[in-house]
């Protein structure tokens, strides 16, 4: 890192530096110089950074923090991205200072002299050191805590001593680390001037409700800031013995769906359709389509239906915390949900019709159908009349799709409440038809149908129209199942997600909105795959 070092020359020459940290992180002269030369350079090459289709534009520092225990001390960063673009986004990252290159590795932000010590200042995570402090720090937590940097832990985090910790694995935006091997510590990278929903979820439905199919909840760090605001930094949580998630498992599950077409040479265009958004137990799925598919991916799909509405019940199931209190549509949702969900459209139609020249095939002629038929799409979104609707709002996960679902033995786990990573913090908190998660989930049915087909393209033997084909007969009998389950259980606790014109409306519009979603992302990342999500809003503007 011989570019550090010169900046490290640079930081160190005006400098007398002394025993407190503080004055280092006090010092304009220094702060400029370590914001704008060397972290606009170390943070938009860190996995967790989100801002890398925009341009940056400077970073200042919002405010720091301590972070300490017997006189071991760290400090947290608080850093506000700016853009080109006029936006800007907020982000923790807690540094260190250490002596011992080998500590360092890869993962040093700066070569520094500190007391005439020479070292680096890196990202504290990658220190064992720091990740001991706050586990101990959570571990001994006092009730009601009322200090700036606030810790807490759960009646469940007890009788426990710090043994070992290490990273989880390839995480994207937040970074977790692994304790003892049964806990997980979630450091949340990029945040928000508001408790974290992930936090808020998760307490909420292992404390209140004693949802068990989730990680238990087990502690907490939040800060004050300057506005006297609770900023979420880290979220404890109990480690769930897995075998992956839902993704990867219904990945290779359909595989062997797909496999058994091309082995048992069956006649896709014999195969029997049944009624979209219908509700069907195993029972009623004729044996034709059994035969095909079999009966494991029905029993996991009723599974993860029941988990689903398990988790629906427990939220909205409160009656005294009015952040988890069902609500009733009415016209500010209502004006609040078209304003965002137009916005969202004209965007994506603004990208479809600056990338058409990507696609090719189906996906053309999909998005050619996307462009001809836009006033009918923008109306469907228009048409949300709240005076229809007599069911329940409630806080929902937000972002459901089977990357967010774990296996376990012949079970599923449901993690990661963070909400959409579009959304502002306040949109991911706004209660919502509990539909919403079904639909994303259906989505998320659609998009593994889809993958397995790409993935496996050369090795299935049918065309891939053919392919298509199979998998919309596969999609509409996974709904159904769902939902005749999902439905079952809904009604039995008497969570009201209204009569059933009301829920297919909701279903269709929710899955239309997380497709318009999705788009964009496929257009701009890869083309190849805008198919599904068109596919998708074909599937429902035909109905």
């Amino acid at each position: 890192m011989a570019k550090a070092s010169k900046k490290s020359a640079a930081l160190q020459a005006p400098f007398n530096f002394n025993d407190r940290w503080e004055e280092l992180l006090e010092n304009q002269d220094f702060i400029k110089v370590f914001l704008s030369d060397v972290l606009e350079d170390y943070i938009v090459k860190q996995r967790w950074y989100g801002g890398k289709a925009s341009k940056l534009k400077y970073i200042e520092l919002a405010e720091y923090f301590r972070i300490q225990q017997h006189g071991e001390v760290y400090y947290g960063l608080i850093l506000e991205v700016n853009f080109v673009e006029a936006f800007f986004q907020h982000y923790f990252l807690p540094i260190a200072f250490v002596s011992d290159e080998s500590f360092a590795k890869d993962d040093r932000i700066l070569p520094i002299s500190i007391q005439d010590q020479e070292g680096f200042i890196i990202d504290a995570i990658n220190l064992e050191a720091f990740r001991k402090v706050v586990f101990e720090r959570i571990l001994t937590a006092i009730p009601n805590d009322k200090t700036r940097v606030r810790y807490h832990k759960s009646e469940l985090f007890r009788d426990c001593e710090y043994e070992s910790s290490r990273f989880m694995g390839m995480e994207q935006s937040n970074t977790s680390i692994v304790y003892n091997d049964q806990y997980v510590l979630k450091f949340f990278r990029r945040i928000y001037a508001d408790r974290n929903p992930d936090y808020e979820m998760s307490r909420f439905l292992s404390e209140k409700k004693d949802f068990r199919n989730t990680p238990a909840y087990l502690g907490s760090v939040q800060i004050k800031d300057q506005d006297n605001t609770n900023i979420t930094i880290g979220l404890m949580q109990q480690l769930v013995d897995n075998e992956g998630d839902a993704w990867e498992y219904m990945l290779k599950e359909f595989h062997k769906v797909f496999s058994t077409l091309e082995n048992k040479r069956i006649n896709i265009a014999s195969l029997p359709r049944t009624e979209d958004f219908g509700r069907l137990q195993i029972t009623d799925v004729p044996a034709q389509i059994i035969d095909w598919v079999g009966l494991n991916v029905f029993m996991k799909v009723q599974t993860l239906a029941r988990r689903t509405a398990e988790m629906h019940v427990a939220l909205g199931s409160e009656f005294e915390d009015t952040a988890f209190t069902p609500s009733h549509f009415n016209g500010d949702y209502e004006v609040w949900l078209k304003n965002r969900l137009l916005y969202q459209f004209q965007n994506r139609l603004n990208t479809i019709e600056n990338s058409l020249h990507k696609l090719d095939g189906l996906a053309l002629e999909l998005a050619n159908e996307f462009l001809d038929r836009k006033n009918e799409i923008r109306k469907r979104f228009v048409r949300f009349d709240w005076t229809k609707l007599k069911g329940e709002r409630i806080r929902v996960h937000g972002d459901y799709h089977l990357g967010q679902v774990l296996v376990k033995d012949d079970d599923f786990y449901i993690l990661d409440f963070e909400g959409e990573p579009e959304s502002t913090i306040r949109d991911r908190k706004v209660k919502q038809p509990p539909l919403k998660d079904v639909a994303g989930l259906f989505r998320s049915f659609h998009y593994a149908i889809y993958a397995t087909i790409f993935n496996n393209l050369e090795e299935y033997k049918h065309e891939q129209h053919e392919l298509f084909e199979a998998g919309e007969v596969l999609y509409q009998y996974l709904k159904s199942v769902f939902l005749g389950t999902y439905i079952e259980h809904i009604q039995e606790a008497n969570l009201n997600i209204g009569y059933h014109k009301e829920r297919i409306f909701l279903l269709k519009y929710a899955m239309l909105e997380k497709a318009v979603y999705e788009l964009g992302y496929e257009l701009n990342s890869r083309p190849r795959w805008a198919v599904i999500p068109l596919k998708g809003i074909s599937n429902i503007i035909n109905n």
